[in-house]
């Protein structure tokens, strides 16, 4: 009797273990049901997310449907603001030099916002336009940059063409391309100022060699609005990634120089604080900022 019972419980363990071993044959189920004529396992689980759009590459260009410019694509990256090595000139507001992490790419204004560009905001909002300089009477050359902007005019012009007013520190690391000097190559051959200019007025924009990045006239030609309140002690104790200057105050910042000055103040450093109203004497311009996501299309040429 006890024989008979031992070969039974035998042949139960095989037969256990031959199930087990069945059992771990067979492929673990997908997210997705077995469709006839296909392989339901080489499917993605339907909770996979799709792969994100590929980043433009640095230099890359895309055209503002809005205001018909051009932007370029500027990388993030690590840059000393401040007095250049070497510069001289630099009042106590550019100091110290410290270093400055822009940690998100952007898109930034190929040129400084034209005259036919600001034209376009004017009839589509109904902003007026703002007083005509002797140099450019009735707004007549419209290659040329805008000017008699402030401050309050620039931001809604940039919001209206998708995009924002530059902090500081992007301003310096988008127009120095690239470059630590006090400028990104001879003067006369990358901006309009006081001596090549005549002192005059200003001249259409892109006729200068472009920056590092591509970028025109980021000195020279016409100053340019940035976001910042100024506090000419705010390099002292500023954050190391994206700064984006004071919380409040009564000054804003002009940047990049204007046809008008003589070449200290040409430099990309210089820090040229004025109240925001106010400007028209002094060619306040502009050039727009996009976040990294505009909607904007890419640029079938790279010309201005």
């Amino acid at each position: 009797m006890r024989s008979g019972q031992s070969q039974f419980g035998f042949l139960a363990l095989a037969f256990l273990l031959g199930s087990a071993s069945v059992r771990a044959q067979i492929p673990p189920e997908t997210t997705q049901s077995s469709v006839p004529g296909k392989d339901s396992t080489s499917k993605a689980p339907l909770n996979e997310s799709r792969p994100p759009a590929p980043t433009p590459a640095a230099g890359a260009l895309k055209e503002n449907p809005k205001d018909g410019l051009k932007y370029v694509r500027i990388p993030p990256g690590t840059f000393m603001m401040g007095c250049s090595p070497g510069d001289s000139k630099c009042s106590r507001d550019e100091k110290p030099t410290h270093q400055v992490t822009i940690s998100k790419g952007f898109w930034r204004g190929q040129t400084l916002v034209t005259v036919a560009a600001y034209k376009r905001f004017s009839a589509a909002t109904g902003q007026p336009m703002p007083p005509a300089p002797s140099f450019n009477s009735g707004w007549g050359h419209e290659s040329m940059p805008i000017v008699n902007v402030n401050w309050d005019e620039a931001k809604a012009y940039c919001q209206w063409a998708g995009g924002r007013v530059p902090t500081e520190a992007e301003w310096e690391y988008a127009a120095r391309g690239g470059s630590s000097g006090a400028r990104y190559g001879e003067l006369d051959e990358i901006a309009w100022y006081y001596k090549n200019g005549g002192g005059n007025g200003t001249h259409d924009v892109a006729q200068k060699r472009a920056n590092g990045f591509g970028l025109y006239d980021t000195l020279g030609n016409a100053w340019e609005w940035v976001s910042d309140w100024y506090d000419p002690s705010y390099y002292q104790n500023s954050p190391s990634s994206d700064p984006a200057g004071p919380a409040s105050g009564t000054i804003r910042i002009l940047r990049g120089g204007s046809w008008a000055p003589y070449p200290k103040d040409v430099r990309v450093s210089f820090r040229y604080h004025v109240y925001p109203v106010g400007m028209y004497a002094y060619g306040g311009g502009l050039r727009c900022t996009g976040e990294a996501n505009v909607p904007w299309k890419i640029a079938t040429n790279s010309g201005p």
